[in-house]
């Protein structure tokens, strides 16, 4: 348990931090299941959208350190060429 005003004042930042750390990690993961989704319909159009859409919220991740650099590039890549792969 924190004793001192300091690391009780870091407890309550944390706590804070994580709620807000966890809704983006959870809404980055929203845009990404949508272009699985849209692969996994095989709509080309459908899942490029997605990707578009997803692309910006996966580097806001990056900038805001809830997902590394280059997990989300790998990421990016691994989709984008699926996408691609779809014939769109």
């Amino acid at each position: 348990m924190a004793n001192t005003p300091q690391s009780k004042k870091r407890a309550r930042q944390n706590e804070r931090r994580y709620a807000v750390n966890k809704a983006r990690r959870s809404r980055i993961r929203t845009f990404l299941r949508k272009v699985e989704e849209a692969i996994a319909s095989g709509d080309a159009e459908a899942a490029k959208a997605a990707l578009r859409a997803a692309q910006p919220e996966l580097m806001r991740g990056v900038t805001k350190g809830v997902v590394h650099k280059n997990t989300a590039a790998r990421k990016m890549s691994r989709l984008s060429s699926r996408v691609k792969a779809l014939g769109g």
